[in-house]
C-alpha cells in the first residue's frame, strides 16, 4: 500500500496497515492487472451502510421531516454527485489504485469512480469497527450536505428543473443523448442534454440516470452563469 495513506486512514478512524483500506482503494482496473482484490464488493456494501446511515441523521436530526420530505433529502445527499464530493474532500482521488488503462482515461476525475471509492471506504470502517464508527464517520462526511437539502426538502431535481425552465421559456423540452463506454464491470455512461437542437451541459455516472441528471446541473449551472 502507499505510505501516503496513514494520513487517510487517521482521517477515517482505520488503522494504516489496515487490508480492508487496501482493498477499498483498490478500483478493479488495477485489481484485473495485478491480481488484487478489487474495491467492488466493499462499494456494493458501502452503498447500503451509507443510505442507512444518512436516514439515521435525517430522521434523529431533522424530526420535523415527514417520510416524504426525509425520502427527498436522502435522495439529494446518498448520489454520486454527493458522494463523489465527499470524496474529493478526503482527496481520495490521489489514493486510488487505478489500472494504467483508466488513469490514461483520466479515471481520477470520475465522479462514479470517487463515490464508489467513498462507500467501498464506509465499508471498510463499518467491518472494522462497526455500525457506530461508519455512522459516525458518514455523518462527519454528509451533514453538512444533509442540512442543505433539509432546508428545501421539496426542491426537484436538475432534469425537473432544467426541464421547468424550458417550457416556462417556450423552448422544447430537453433532450438526452446518453452512450455507455468500458466493460460491464466498468461502465461508464456519458451524457449530452440540448433543448431547441443547442447543446447545453455534458455529464458522466455510473448510471444512465446519474449521467442525465449530471448533465441537467451542467446546463442549469451554464444557464445561471
Amino acid at each position: 500500500m502507499q505510505s501516503d495513506t496513514s494520513e487517510l486512514a487517521v482521517r477515517v478512524g482505520l488503522p494504516a496497515t489496515s487490508p480492508l483500506l487496501e482493498v477499498a482503494l483498490t478500483h478493479s482496473s488495477f485489481a484485473a492487472e495485478n491480481d488484487r482484490e478489487s474495491n467492488e464488493r466493499l462499494e456494493f456494501l458501502g452503498d447500503a451502510v451509507v443510505d442507512l446511515a444518512v436516514a439515521d441523521l435525517i430522521v434523529t436530526d431533522y424530526p420535523r421531516l415527514d417520510q416524504g420530505e426525509a425520502s427527498l433529502v436522502r435522495s439529494r445527499v446518498v448520489n454520486e454527485a454527493s458522494l463523489a464530493r465527499a470524496a474529493a474532500r478526503l482527496d481520495l482521488a490521489r489514493h486510488v489504485r487505478l489500472g494504467r488503462g483508466e488513469i490514461k482515461k483520466a479515471g481520477r476525475e470520475r465522479p462514479g469512480l470517487l463515490a464508489d471509492a467513498f462507500e467501498a471506504l464506509v465499508a471498510a470502517l463499518y467491518l472494522e469497527r462497526g455500525y457506530g464508527a461508519a455512522r459516525s464517520f458518514v455523518a462527519e462526511q454528509l451533514a453538512g450536505d444533509v442540512a442543505e437539502a433539509a432546508r428545501t426538502p421539496n426542491e426537484v431535481d436538475p432534469k425537473a428543473r432544467l426541464t421547468q425552465w424550458a417550457v416556462e421559456t417556450g423552448r422544447a423540452r430537453p433532450v438526452y443523448d446518453v452512450v455507455a463506454e468500458g466493460p460491464s464491470h466498468a461502465r461508464v455512461f456519458r451524457a449530452v442534454v440540448r433543448v431547441d437542437g443547442d447543446e447545453l451541459g455534458r455529464g458522466e455516472g455510473t448510471s444512465k440516470k446519474a449521467a442525465e441528471v449530471t448533465a441537467a446541473s451542467a446546463a442549469l449551472e451554464r444557464r445561471h452563469a
